[in-house]
């Protein structure tokens, strides 16, 4: 299991934390020949480990982050029925995401639902920092299957939480559409900045 240090997440969800710290530091060292921003960049044990996984497409940094989620999640398993993930925001050869969540919904013996989905690209999302034009954006983009949902005591799981803006819409649509009994909210890691 891997030391974190959880940090409580406030929501429209009846709990949430992030388990550690994404980047720690990251300092501008200047640019390379191709003229491209270079930094020199400290993760916590768990950023690192989500940062492998999710941009090196290291398969073998995920077992380290879902024995510590198990870990962490173990005296808590009889509050949630199911694992919902956030929809992934782009292709990707290895999902982070589902990847994660199938790993510790096996070892917890929860089911891993995949119904929530998005109704339009989410490209759009990335390096959007305003909240307003980010909510605005978010509006109508994901739908439920309220027959996995409905009466059912959700953990809906994501990687990163920036703002969580992402999180906040889909527990709304959990509770409305979904018919959800209660969402509560984990993500691996959180951002220094919360734009």
């Amino acid at each position: 299991m891997v030391v974190c240090n959880p940090r409580k997440l406030s929501g429209n969800w009846i709990s949430g934390f992030a388990l550690d710290i994404h980047t720690v530091s990251s300092t501008h060292l200047g640019l390379n020949e191709a003229g491209h921003d270079v930094f020199d960049t400290k993760r916590s044990e768990l950023g690192e480990l989500l940062y492998r996984l999710k941009f090196k497409g290291d398969k073998t940094a995920a077992q380290a982050i879902i024995d510590t989620v198990v870990a962490i999640l173990k005296p808590s398993r009889n509050k949630f029925d199911l694992i919902v993930p956030v929809p992934p925001s782009g292709k990707r050869l290895i999902q982070p995401v589902i990847t994660l969540a199938k790993g510790f919904g096996a070892a917890l013996d929860l089911p891993v639902v995949e119904c929530v989905t998005t109704t339009r690209s989410t490209s759009q999302l990335k390096g959007v920092i305003g909240a307003e034009k980010r909510n605005e954006l978010l509006a109508g983009l994901h739908a439920v299957n309220a027959q996995h949902t409905a009466g059912k005591n959700i953990l809906l799981f994501d990687d990163l939480y920036r703002s969580g803006a992402t999180l906040k819409a889909i527990t709304g649509l959990l509770m409305q559409k979904g018919n959800a009994a209660s969402v509560r909210v984990l993500t691996i890691t959180h951002t220094r900045s919360h734009q």
